[in-house]
This record gives structure tokens, sequence and C-alpha cells, in this order.
């Protein structure tokens, strides 16, 4: 393609669509308006000021009849865009005309005395179509340089109708781009874009789009064969706060300070849970211990019975399988402690949908709060049927972190006749389970510090101040659910006891 056709006429630059502007003589700031001939719905873009009005009019006038115009486009609400409008309207003369552009700027355009009725693209699913099928898409491109600016694609010709982006100052004006178009954009854009930041959001919506042809509301018309380049070049820019240097400086240490920060985190959270580890390994060595001590009490026992009757030739037939079966009993007890522990703590990465009632059980089992000579009440309202997706042995901890700080409250306080409520129930698309005692609840200077890592009340031997902590990670981090405890009150306001509440979405 020539470089400068004749620009006195309309220059066509694909299937029905014209360049109808005007070439200004040494004026760098060129501005182009665009016709679209589409039967009696034809479609004028962006046009321009008084300055090309009369030779934009006899342009369109030789193609079609200017009635024949039934929208006239406007990326933004500029004079060098928009101010020619109303003497268009005059012109045009028809009902029916409409401007097509976002309701942030149908609000400013109006001060131009604009009186067409307004097709504002952000109600009409930013998708303009004519009763013939012809079809415009529209992309929002906010602040570049309006809030309410916006590009428009023809899916049928390719072409994008860029408005300010892509264009340029150019003091030797050439109709086509070359590979040297960036560097005459590049001050435009510096300028007229108020950040990289959003110019690079308007710039990754449109390099998703099949482009063959960039028409822009300044500088050049962009070929398929400089897009791709161009559009590199132009992220890379750096543009309105941008070039201030103290503030790019600034941004710049403000990345490198949030990348530091992030890496502390992470490595933070990697001694949380190494730490988390070694603390449960103890925990559970001291379970096994609390769990293994009567068993191993009772064998001790019967060992010494039948050691002393022996002695005295005492032991009947009847009595050594007495014995034998109470302690095979209990052996067998101390092995399926081992079992459960051992399933516990093996770790398991494959997430499943599992039971949160099986789940509970298991806990229970581990935290040994079942066993019948404690003066524990539960009541368990839980059902089969509510499953949730992840890694069950998680879930497990989470609840053994809950109720093993039950237990410790009710060792530490020698609490008598402790009631246990869980229950478990679907909500407004929620999976709750609530765990409520009758403890005494929790200080209140203390309820928004207990899932913080490493605060304790409890005596360095007893904990570590992560298990609450590392259960609300697993909740929040890998179920995308949320874990928190308030305090319960009696009918006479005085604090009765504790509830932890879960609540994981139910994606079933």
């Amino acid at each position: 393609m020539p470089k400068l056709p004749d620009t006195s006429q309309a220059v066509l630059i694909a299937p029905n669509i014209y360049w109808v502007g005007m070439h200004l003589k040494n004026d760098p700031f060129q501005c182009h308006p665009y016709l679209i001939i589409n039967g009696d719905e034809s479609i004028l873009i962006d046009p321009g000021s008084m300055l090309e009005f009369s030779e934009t009019v006899r342009k369109v006038k030789t193609l079609i009849d200017i009635s024949s115009i039934k929208y006239i486009i406007l990326h933004h609400q500029d004079p060098d865009l928009a101010a020619a409008v109303p003497e268009i309207e005059k012109l045009i003369n028809r009902d029916d005309l409409q401007i097509v552009t976002h309701s942030r700027m149908s609000l400013l355009i109006k001060h131009y005395l604009v009186t067409s009725s307004y097709y504002e693209i952000d109600k009409h699913d930013y998708k303009l179509i004519t009763s013939s099928g012809f079809k415009l898409e529209f992309l929002l491109t906010p602040y570049c340089h309006s809030p309410g600016a916006f590009v428009s694609y023809d899916p049928e010709s390719k072409i994008l109708f860029s408005g300010d982006i892509f264009g340029g100052i150019e003091e030797s004006w050439d109709f086509y781009a070359d590979e040297t178009y960036f560097q005459k954009a590049k001050q435009f854009h510096q300028e007229y874009m108020p950040s990289k930041d959003i110019f690079n959001y308007a710039l990754s919506k449109i390099e998703k789009l099949d482009i063959e042809m960039i028409a822009p509301q300044h500088g050049s018309v962009i070929e398929k064969k400089y897009i791709a380049r161009l559009i590199q070049d132009m992220k890379n820019l750096d543009c309105g706060l941008y070039i201030e240097k103290k503030y790019n400086q600034e941004l710049i240490d403000i990345i490198e300070e949030l990348k530091k920060k992030e890496q502390a985190l992470k490595e933070r959270n990697l001694l949380l849970l190494e730490q988390s580890k070694r603390a449960e390994i103890g925990e559970m060595i001291g379970n096994i211990a609390h769990q293994w001590r009567q068993p191993l009490a009772i064998i001790n026992t019967s060992l010494a019975i039948l050691k002393e009757k022996n002695k005295a030739d005492m032991l009947g037939k009847d009595e050594i399988a007495d014995k034998l079966q109470k302690m095979e009993k209990r052996i067998l007890y101390m092995s399926e402690t081992i079992e459960d522990f051992m399933n516990y703590y093996t770790p398991d990465r494959e997430k499943s949908y599992f039971s949160i009632k099986e789940a509970v059980e298991k806990a229970l089992d581990i935290v040994n709060l079942k066993s019948e000579d404690r003066d524990i009440h539960l009541n368990l309202l839980l059902s089969d049927t509510h499953k949730i997706y992840g890694q069950i042995n998680e879930f497990i901890q989470v609840i053994v972190s809950i109720l093993s700080n039950i237990n410790d409250l009710i060792a530490i306080k020698k609490i008598k006749g402790t009631e246990i409520t869980i229950s478990l129930y679907e909500q407004n698309s929620l999976i709750t389970l609530s765990i409520k005692d009758n403890c005494g609840g929790i200080e209140e200077e203390n309820l928004s510090k207990i899932f913080d890592p490493y605060f304790t009340t409890k005596h360095k031997s007893m904990g570590t101040g992560l298990g609450l902590h590392i259960a609300k990670m697993i909740i929040e981090d890998n179920l995308k659910g949320n874990l928190s405890a308030k305090n319960i009150y009696s009918g006479d306001g005085k604090k009765a006891g504790a509830e932890f509440i879960i609540k994981v979405k139910n994606e079933s």
C-alpha cells in the first residue's frame, strides 16, 4: 500500500470502510474520522472538530447520502473528536440518529448541545447489531484517557477502531504506519495515558483480539505485520505518573519490598508448619501415653495378681482364663489406638470427598473424650450425608486441636460434668460444624488472639500455641472455609462456655 494515498478523497481501508478525514498540513496532531457503509444504518466514527467538518462532510457525501448515517460513535468526549457532532446532526436530520458512547461520557457530550438519543454501550452488553446483521463489539479501556473510554472492533473485517490508543504525534505524517511508528506514538502515550498499569490493562484486552488493522483517531493506520511488536513496545512504555522519576522509583521500591515480604511470609509459614509437625509428634506421644496408661495399669495389676496367686499356688483355670481375656482385650485396645494414630499422622496428599461425621469420630477416638471413666457428656448431632472435598487427615487435625484444648481445660480446671455438643448442619450452601462446651469460655482479651501463632495461656509443657493457628490455616487456606470462635452466655448473662464454628462451602 502507498504510504500516502490521495487524502483529498475518501480512502478505502477495507471493504465498505473508509477514512474520511482531512490532512492538516504542518500539523503533527492529525485527527481521523471513519465511515462504515451499511445501507441506511451507516456508522460514522469519531467525526472530529469544526476544523475538519467541511472536508469530512464532503468526503462522506461522495460515498453515501449523509442521511444514511444512523449511528455516530464517540470513543471519548474531547472536542477534537466530538465538537462537530451538533452540525453533523443537522445535516443527517433523522429522528432515529443515535450517539454510540459510554454512559460515563454521555453526561459530558450533551454539553456540546447534542440533541440525538444515546446508545450507551454499557447498557447494551457492549455490542451494536444493526437490523441488517452488521455487528460491532466494544471493549472498555477505562482512563485511556477518559473514564468511559472504549475501542470498537469489527469482527468481520477484523479492524480495531482504537480511539486515542495507538495514536501518534507525527511531524511528517504518513497515512500508513511503518516499523518506526512506535517512536511516533511514544510521546503521545507518555503524555495522555495516566499510568503504565492502566494502559497495560487496556492493552491486555486488545491483544486477545484477532486484528488485521488498527484505525486510531490520531497518527497512522497500522497494518497487521506491525501490530504484535507495537503492543509489546507499548506495554514496556513508562507513561503518565511513571515518567515522574520520583514516583517510578517509589513504585519500584514498593514492589521490591512486597516481594521481600511475600518471601518472608512463605518462609515463616514453612517454619510454622515444621514446628507444628514437631509439636504434633510430641502431642501424639502424649496422647498415646495418656490412652495407654489405664490399660497398662490394668495389665500390670492383673500380672501382679497372677504372680502372687501363682506363688501361693492359688490359681484356678477359670481365673487364669479371665485375667488373660482381660489383658488380651486391653492389648487389643492399645493396638487399635496405635493404628488410629498411624492412620492420622500418615501424610495423605490425595484429596477426595470424605464424611465429616467420620472425621469427627476419629478425632474423638484420638483425644479419648468418649472414655467411660470420664465425667464428660457428649451430645453428637451428626449426619452421614454431609461430605466435603479435601484431605480427611487435615480435617481430623483441626478437630483434634479444638478438642485437645477442651480436654486441657477440663484437666487444668478439674471440671466435673462437662457437656460437649458437636452438631453438623447446612445453611445458605455452607456446611457448618459447631463444637460447644460448658468449660467457662475464653477470656475476652484473648478471644481475638487464640488463632495467632505461638499464643497460648497454657504452661509450655502443655502446648506451643500453634494448634489453633494451624487449624485456621487448614480450614481457610486448604478448604477455603472459615474457622471462628465465640463465647456462649447463660440466661443470666454469665459466660458459660465457648463455641468453635467451622464453615465450608458445599460443593458436592
